[in-house]
């Protein structure tokens, strides 16, 4: 059973259509991606799993049951615009945000706790937000989505502002968190960011579904059967395939019904060429989503 199944949801603002009809499912211990541009709908889509805002039409069901009013504690939500309240001490506003999910103040405390000497910054605790850094405010902000222990955590657009440590730190979290059983939906319009970490992905262009499934299954489906072979010393001569690319040290080589890649190594070998690496060269989901909005 999913962690989370939308079925026909629809959601309109005055004449803008900003979810059409849309249906997915998130797997559970997946690390799941809801791409798509700016304006396409994502937050429309996050406001309704968080039951910050309600449906026109449609159902969304978390982990088998109906959306209900007691389900956004099962839910960590961090939004691209970060709530914080900046004259507020990080652990006072830390233990209130947990206290908001349902936690006692003891355990609130032990979950704050571990997660501040998780991150080693437990000398933060009397600081104000206003006094950290636009990183420092972040982990801040990762602390309060995580520290209820959610089924579900949804972070969105998470590593705008971060350097790449504090990005690398908060990826292996995220990572860490799945591993240990958590669903996390990574929204985001950054679509190299989730080449490297989501396993599945729903594509969303003008508030509708565009695209859905495994990102390696997704690639496989657009690939246009194009290789890469690198080599040292003398080009080799390969003019009787479709050569798209060409340099001194690599060729770009695009098959045609029939051939396959080991004819394009075995000719170059033939010709004495010193063979570096061959490679198949998938499309990005960058070049999928154009082709997709493209062909609508």
């Amino acid at each position: 059973m999913p962690i989370l199944s939308l079925k026909n949801v629809v959601k309109q603002y005055h004449n803008h259509l900003a979810v059409n009809s849309v249906s997915f499912d998130v797997q559970k211990q997946k690390i799941f991606g809801l791409l798509g541009p700016n304006g396409a709908g994502k937050t429309s889509i996050i406001r309704i799993i968080t039951s910050i805002t309600g449906s026109d039409s449609g159902d969304v069901f978390l982990d088998g049951e109906k959306l209900n009013g007691y389900h956004p504690k099962d839910i960590g939500y961090m939004p691209e615009e970060r709530g914080l309240y900046k004259k507020m001490k990080v652990g006072e506003q830390l233990l209130y945000l947990a206290q908001l999910k349902g936690l006692s103040t003891k355990e609130a405390k032990q979950k704050i706790d571990h997660w501040l000497r998780k991150f080693e910054i437990t000398d933060w605790w009397h600081k104000k937000v206003e006094e950290l850094s636009k990183g420092m405010q972040q982990k801040v902000q990762f602390i309060a989505t995580v520290v209820h222990d959610p089924k579900l955590i949804i972070l969105d657009e998470p590593f705008t502002g971060l350097d790449p440590i504090n990005t690398n730190l908060i990826k292996e979290e995220i990572r860490q968190l799945k591993e240990n059983g958590t669903s996390i939906i990574f929204s985001t319009h950054r679509m190299e960011q989730v080449e490297e970490i989501c396993e599945d992905i729903v594509l969303i262009n003008d508030g509708q579904v565009m695209l859905e499934g495994n990102v390696d299954e997704i690639k496989q489906k657009f690939k246009e059967h194009k290789f890469k072979l690198d080599f040292e010393g003398s080009t080799p001569d390969l003019s009787n395939f479709n050569v798209v690319k060409k340099s001194n040290s690599s060729i770009t080589i695009k098959l045609t019904e029939g051939q396959n890649g080991n004819d394009i190594i075995s000719q170059a070998v033939k010709q004495g060429c010193h063979v570096l690496a061959f490679n198949e060269i998938l499309p990005t989901l960058n070049d999928i989503f154009i082709k997709q909005v493209e062909s609508h």
